[in-house]
């Protein structure tokens, strides 16, 4: 299988992203409409993004400008593991 790369395609699978974030989040608020459960599921998006963030972009930008990650399978392997030479990957 190989990489998506039309550029079409790609803003329609974020749009998808977006679509179904909004769905899931509407239907769980309205099934636990309470401030704490609002709150808590904002805290989660906003942790999970932040290290979305770190995953990606700090590694990449600050840590180990070398290492590059194809995806967050890549990013925990690396955390897990260490960096090794063959996982690098060539400029």
């Amino acid at each position: 299988m190989s990489n998506l790369t039309s550029p079409r395609a790609l803003w329609f699978k974020g749009l998808l992203f977006v679509v179904l974030g909004i769905m899931a989040s509407t239907l769980l608020i309205v099934r636990m409409p309470d401030v704490t459960s609002l709150t808590l599921f904002l805290i989660s998006i906003w942790a999970f993004c932040r290290a979305y963030y770190f995953a990606f972009y700090v590694i990449e930008h600050y840590v180990d400008p070398a290492f590059r990650f194809a995806g967050i399978i890549d990013f925990v392997r690396y955390a897990v593991l260490g960096k090794t030479a063959d996982r690098c990957d060539p400029k």
